[in-house]
């Protein structure tokens, strides 16, 4: 039977590897992220920064997945396309480069309306360019992946 919360929806309180992969119950895995994460966008991308550094795209994804779900257009797509450029790195590290692939262009492409006018310093041309990199290079799971989501000062 599958984990709920009191609101009836599914949660899985399996613990996680760190690439959220589900571990067996009685392992120990790598907290995850809580549900109600609330960040302002400096704060989201300094954490999604930290995480990314650290190797653990998939809790980064599950902060820029909070920014998203709390978004305003016109911003939403924004924290959306970054959201799936964890999950792109979160699939090539789990070795699974065609899903890897599909991720970091579908997130490239989402990501390039941005790129006039790019908002909270987001470095969205870079990110636009080292997603397609990936994408295009998506082989191996052990390769290091370094992603800047902002622009240096």
């Amino acid at each position: 039977m599958r984990d709920r919360d009191e609101a009836g929806r599914p949660r899985n309180a399996r613990p996680r590897d760190a690439y959220g992969r589900p571990l067996p119950r009685d392992a120990v895995g790598v907290p995850t992220m809580p549900d109600d994460l609330s960040f302002t966008p400096a704060e989201t991308l300094t954490e999604a920064q930290r995480l990314l550094d650290a190797d653990r795209p998939f809790h980064a994804h599950e902060v820029l997945e909070a920014a998203w779900k709390a978004a305003e257009e016109p911003e939403r797509e924004l924290w959306r396309g970054l959201a799936q450029v964890a999950v792109g790195i979160t699939h090539l590290r789990r070795g699974n480069t065609q899903g890897a692939k599909a991720l970091l262009t579908r997130a490239a492409d989402r990501l390039e309306q941005y790129t006039s006018d790019p908002p909270h310093g987001v470095d969205v041309a870079g990110v636009v360019r080292q997603t397609r990199s990936l994408a295009a290079q998506a082989t191996d799971a052990d390769a290091p992946v370094h992603l800047s989501l902002t622009t240096p000062p």
